[in-house]
Formats: structure tokens, C-alpha cells, sequence
């Protein structure tokens, strides 16, 4: 029993567990990881078939002039007049991958991107194919890690979710990822909360709870929604008694999409956070953060 005991105290020293670089390198992905899907506009031929399977409806085929050149080549009776811009809107998508299968002529397939946080909803739709790396995400992984002023203390807050988000963010504390040595940690009080991580479609049933913890939070206060659930309601989008997503109720100010997001992508959402409290309030988000700070201290709310 002695000797069991000590190889256990050794081995973290013998063999320690190696902690991500992330966000100074790129994240460590297995081959089979599931991100953002893409398509090949030159193989699309608009037949819908990835609208039809889609569970959440992020797939949309819009009119657009511009779709026209995309498909010159590869079908001489493509008209601008006829041709319709493929989208993608990362805050409702999985990553099921229904819409690779689907496609008769495989012209989608799915990526591995899963650094996709925006502090602007309507930057989370994707148009035209394949994307290259976010901006932010390239600004992160230049140097945003070691620039750090102070610790951020984290309130995580369920408001009727999975728990798939949960468990992702959960594995923020092992040693691979290892959030504290970013100063990150979580509390368990809002009074004590910097930032408040929100997963879940927001329920009727906690809608209250949520409101009363943002109020219960110090200026200034930063809002993460994580999850396609909290973005858009998710899979449960249009269910009875669900907000489908967070932003009705409080004033988000980054978009965590996934379905659950990867652990990169957290840490990705809470660091653009930081940036986002530096940079000072946004242009045009002062009104409707006002708006709903004022409907979270009334109460008031429509379902």
C-alpha cells in the first residue's frame, strides 16, 4: 500500500500531463472534429437538399447577383437573375452534418473551424463558400493571452440546457486546458462575477433567475452565450416555453456558437470578452443593453 501510494504521487511528476498552447498556437484537433460546414459554389447546384435536412434551418439559399459568377463555369445556364447566395448562420448549426450527406452533388463538406465567437449576432450568418480563420481568432493567437491587465472571475449560469455546454465547459478546469493561466476562474456568486457564461435556450421557468443574477453582477458586466441553444434556441427553437436564446433577456456581448462549442472556443469567446470590455462599449449597443437592463429590473417579458 506504501509503494502504491507513492507511485501514485510521482507520476504527475514523472509523467506530467501537457497543457494546451491555445491560444498561441492553433487548437489541437482530432481529424474527425466537426466545425463549421462549407460548400464548393462551383459544385452546388441550388437543389436545396441541405435546406430540407437541416434541423435548426441555418442553411438558407438567398437571390444574389453575385452567386452568378460562382456558377458561370460550371453551368453555362446559370443567370444572374437565377442564381441564389448560399448561407450559413453559425448560431443555429450543430455541426450534425446532415447537410455533407444530403447533398447529391457534394459540394458541402464540413470543416474543422470551431473558433467562430463574434461580439455581433449578425456576423455569425456566412455567406458565399469556404472561409478562412476569423480575424479575432487570428488576433488571439498573436499575442491576446499576454496581455492581460487583471484576472476575470466567471459566473456560469444553465438556463435549460443539454448540459453538453456544461460539460465543455467543465473540462476548462483540467490540466490541459488549464483556464486559470489565464487568470480565469469561476465563483460562485454573481456579486463576485465579472462575466456571466450563459448556456441553455432560456427558459420561462428561469428567465427570472437570469435576470436577477445579471442584476445581482458589478459594472461592468460582460454576457457570454454559449452554445447554439443560447444564441438561437438551437434544436429547440420555436418550443413552448423557450426564448430560443439568451439575447432577449440580457444584453450578450459574445456569441459562443457550437453545439456544444469545443473548449477552444470558450476560451476564445471569454478572452474576445476582454477585448470587448477594453475597447469600451460598442457603437449601437449602449440602447439595447439599456433597454434590457431596464426590462431585466421591471421583470418584463413576453412569451
Amino acid at each position: 500500500m506504501p509503494l502504491d501510494i507513492i507511485r501514485r504521487l510521482l507520476t504527475p511528476i514523472l509523467d506530467p500531463v501537457p497543457t494546451s498552447r491555445y491560444p498561441s498556437v492553433a487548437p489541437l484537433l482530432q481529424p474527425a472534429t466537426r466545425g463549421l460546414p462549407e460548400v464548393d459554389l462551383t459544385a452546388c447546384r441550388q437543389d436545396g437538399a441541405c435546406i430540407d435536412v437541416c434541423p435548426t434551418g441555418a442553411i438558407e439559399l438567398a437571390a444574389d447577383d453575385r452567386a452568378a459568377d460562382a456558377h458561370a463555369d460550371a453551368d453555362a445556364d446559370a443567370s444572374a437573375g437565377s442564381s441564389r447566395a448560399w448561407s450559413v448562420d453559425a448560431g443555429k448549426c450543430i455541426f450534425c452534418g446532415a447537410c455533407a450527406i444530403a447533398c447529391p452533388n457534394a459540394a458541402i463538406r464540413m470543416s474543422s473551424r470551431v473558433e467562430l465567437a463574434a461580439t455581433d449576432r449578425a456576423a455569425l450568418v456566412e455567406r458565399g463558400g469556404a472561409s478562412e480563420p476569423s480575424p479575432d481568432a487570428e488576433r488571439l493567437r498573436s499575442g491576446i493571452a499576454g496581455r492581460f491587465g487583471r484576472s476575470l472571475h466567471v459566473r456560469h449560469l444553465d438556463t435549460g440546457s443539454c448540459n453538453g455546454c456544461d460539460w465543455e465547459i467543465a473540462a476548462l478546469l483540467n490540466p490541459y486546458h488549464d483556464l486559470q493561466r489565464f487568470g480565469i476562474d469561476f465563483v460562485a456568486s454573481p456579486r463576485h462575477a465579472d462575466l456571466l457564461l450563459v448556456t441553455g435556450v432560456m427558459t420561462a421557468n428561469l428567465a427570472e433567475a437570469a435576470r436577477r443574477t445579471y442584476e445581482a453582477m458589478p459594472e461592468p458586466r460582460l454576457v457570454v452565450a454559449v452554445g447554439a441553444c443560447a444564441i438561437s434556441g438551437g434544436v429547440f427553437a420555436g418550443a413552448p416555453g423557450c426564448a430560443n436564446g439568451v439575447a432577449g433577456e440580457l444584453p450578450v456581448d459574445v456569441f459562443v456558437p457550437g453545439c456544444p462549442p469545443r473548449p477552444e472556443a470558450l476560451i476564445e469567446g471569454m478572452l474576445t470578452a476582454i477585448e470587448t470590455r477594453r475597447a469600451g462599449p460598442r457603437a449601437g449597443a449602449s440602447t439595447g443593453q439599456d433597454e434590457l437592463r431596464g426590462r431585466a429590473r421591471t421583470g418584463s417579458v413576453e412569451w
